[in-house]
């Protein structure tokens, strides 16, 4: 007999990241970061939180809302192209789209909890909060299935070398410089290691020797050759009449994107000449 269970959300997460390439698979402590988990008011949840700031991290039980499928069979974003069941990955294409999280707790302020790196978009709806207790949470010794083979993998330098040709460099400057967007190291750090197509990287072959790899509300087109990963040039991800249409009010980083088009109206590589 199928049971239908009733969640409510708790809070929602606000970090800023409104697309997922924005969100690592798995938060990087080493950088400096600033999340917050705003609950909701009327619920008494001042009170909840009480004693929690003791606490250096805590477990956050969360859904995966931007997921409305699930799949037995899944292609992890680490590691070589190979589906894998979904109960042995993190995949967000589950059953029951629950996502479980042990964050940094730098802070509590009346009903918002201010969280360290977090792999959480905007919006995401919590349902718990839990104590990370190390006497019981932590076991460095366990057995991590494949994910060991990709570690051990991971461990070795980046095969590739990535670089920038003066188009790519100028548009990344004026990313930085006039929007504050910028993308290179997420770039580098994924082509360095593997560069070849794959649909969950969202790496994908263009016309000719091209590749395209998507970076949420932006992409970037490259070639390989040899050891060496060239990205020629940086772009848009959606089109102008998608941007301008006032239909579709949730294009994230629009604004910049219009801006963008409009000094280099074709970033995108010509197809190869026919011979």
């Amino acid at each position: 007999m199928e049971l239908a269970l009733t969640l409510r959300p708790i809070g929602f997460i606000r970090s800023g990241k409104h697309v997922k390439f924005q969100a690592r698979h798995q938060p990087l402590e080493t950088e400096a970061e600033r999340n917050v988990l705003e609950l909701l008011p009327g619920a008494n949840y001042e009170m909840a939180v009480r004693d929690l700031a003791g606490f250096s991290r805590v477990w956050l039980v969360w859904w995966f809302h931007r997921n409305a499928t699930w799949r037995p069979l899944v292609l992890p974003p680490r590691g070589p192209a190979r589906r894998r069941g979904v109960f042995a990955t993190r995949s967000p294409h589950r059953p029951n789209p629950l996502g479980l999280t042990p964050v940094q707790l730098l802070g509590v302020e009346g009903r918002r909890l201010i969280l360290g790196a977090c792999d959480l978009v905007e919006g995401t709806p919590v349902f718990d909060i839990k104590p990370y207790i190390p006497t019981y949470d932590s076991f460095p010794d366990a057995a991590a299935g494949w994910h060991d083979e990709v570690d051990a993998a991971l461990s070795t330098p980046p095969q590739f070398k990535v670089q920038f040709s003066s188009l790519a460099e100028e548009q990344g400057e004026w990313l930085l410089t006039t929007w504050g967007i910028d993308y290179r190291a997420r770039l580098v750090e994924l082509l360095s290691r593997d560069p070849s197509p794959h649909r969950t990287r969202r790496i994908r072959q263009r016309q000719g020797e091209h590749l395209e790899i998507g970076c949420g509300a932006w992409r970037a087109f490259f070639t390989v050759e040899g050891s060496t990963v060239t990205v020629i040039a940086l772009d848009a991800a959606y089109p102008p009449r998608f941007l301008n249409d006032p239909k579709l009010d949730d294009i994230p980083d629009r604004a910049a994107q219009l801006a963008f088009l409009a000094r280099w109206p074709c970033s995108e590589p010509p197809p190869p000449t026919k011979v």
